[in-house]
């Protein structure tokens, strides 16, 4: 169960740490466009800045024209707190979330040529509630967790900094997401390995068995993604990054990567619970030989790749949910539609993740197999471990 609270763990601060990258109080942030204005160019500036609802009228209901869609709206006074329009009052109609007087919220200004600009909200305010949640479960790791709890948070610091500082920066510098993602892959499984179980054989063979999964599914999901032709664009963020990068970050490289970093927080699981099944085995029954407790630690495998790849599945299908309420919408056929890219990268997504908890099983088990009968014969206690 703890490794499921690690994956979930690496979710909620990811999006924690994002998040107050992007809504640090004080800045704004602006980009700067070229388009025509009249038959003319003109350079269009836009501001996200932090803004307060002075006044809200009553919300009214209107249809999208066009469309048959009924959609919600009221004309807003702000006032914005900070960013480049600092202190400014304005008034606009918004017909985005529904907010009232007193709340507090991001709005997006943009300025065109001859004077043109509009108001319109961007997001509501919601930094107060993560750092609420995120405080909660600080609490629960540290009631809870004791000092695994704690080294838990700690391999997650070294996850995080090695994503930020090495692998975000090293895919933007051009060089390739493939190897980029490989080398950080391994870098997060032996810093987070250690740093949360200790320095001891079990780990060592935990951890062994990790980077020979990766390395083995990251061959298997090179393959599968160059035969099934996927381009990587598979979303709007792909399309920005790919024109913002002026084409220069390598959109099938960078699928690649995702699926490997992916793979990662459940290879965890997988791994050290074979790991430990095996030095259990081994503590039981001295006179077990390799064979024996390799064909009992793969019994006890077995029922773990079951539950993984449901819960793997499971996991991606639940934040799929927009996309397939929309695709069942759709007059094409299940064949095409299983066909199309977007449905194609997930399904390849699933596979190969699927294909590497798979093969965590029999590659640990084995690895730790030799490591740790290894052990027990030279009279080294498996699990002794410093701190």
């Amino acid at each position: 169960m703890r490794y499921y609270l690690s994956m979930s763990i690496r979710t909620i601060f990811s999006i924690l740490v994002l998040a107050l990258l992007l809504s640090v109080p004080g800045v704004s942030m602006a980009q700067e466009t070229e388009m025509p204005v009249n038959g003319f160019p003109a350079v269009e500036q836009q501001y996200l800045e932090k803004a307060q609802v002075i006044e809200a009228s009553p919300t009214t209901e209107k249809i999208v024209e066009g469309t048959e869609v009924v959609t919600e709206t009221q004309t807003l006074t702000i006032k914005v707190l900070e960013g480049f329009d600092e202190g400014r009052i304005v008034t606009f109609e918004n017909d985005f979330t529904q907010l009232e007087a007193g709340d507090i919220f991001y709005v997006r200004h943009i300025v065109g040529g001859f004077d043109l600009e509009t108001w319109s909200v961007s997001d509501p305010y919601r930094l107060n509630i993560l750092v609420g949640i995120g405080l909660i479960f600080l609490v629960l790791v540290f009631l809870f967790g004791g000092i695994q709890g704690i080294r838990g948070l700690a391999s997650l610091a070294g996850s995080l900094v090695l994503i930020f500082y090495l692998l975000l920066p090293g895919i933007h510098s051009g060089f390739s997401p493939i190897l980029v993602s490989l080398g950080v892959a391994s870098l997060i499984i032996l810093v987070g390995s250690y740093v949360t179980h200790g320095v001891n054989r079990t780990t060592t063979a935990a951890m062994l068995g990790m980077v020979a999964t990766i390395v083995i599914t990251g061959i298997a999901t090179y393959f599968a993604i160059d035969l099934a032709q996927l381009s990587g664009f598979t979303s709007d963020e792909n399309v920005y990054l790919n024109f913002s990068s002026d084409g220069t970050i390598d959109m099938v490289g960078l699928l690649f990567g995702g699926i490997m970093i992916g793979l990662l927080g459940v290879l965890y699981d997988s791994a050290i619970g074979q790991a430990v099944a095996v030095e259990e085995l081994f503590t039981a029954s001295k006179d077990y030989t390799r064979r024996q407790v390799y064909t009992r630690g793969l019994r006890i495998g077995r029922e773990h790749i079951g539950a993984l790849i449901n819960t793997l599945a499971i996991a991606y299908v639940g934040a799929s949910l927009p996309l397939l309420l929309l695709l069942k919408e759709s007059n094409a056929s299940p064949l095409y539609i299983l066909n199309g890219e977007i449905f194609a990268t997930e399904i390849i997504r699933i596979l190969m993740s699927s294909i590497g908890i798979i093969l965590a099983v029999p590659v640990t088990t084995l690895i730790a197999t030799y490591m740790l009968k290894s052990a027990e014969r030279s009279g080294i206690p498996p699990h002794s471990h410093t701190h």
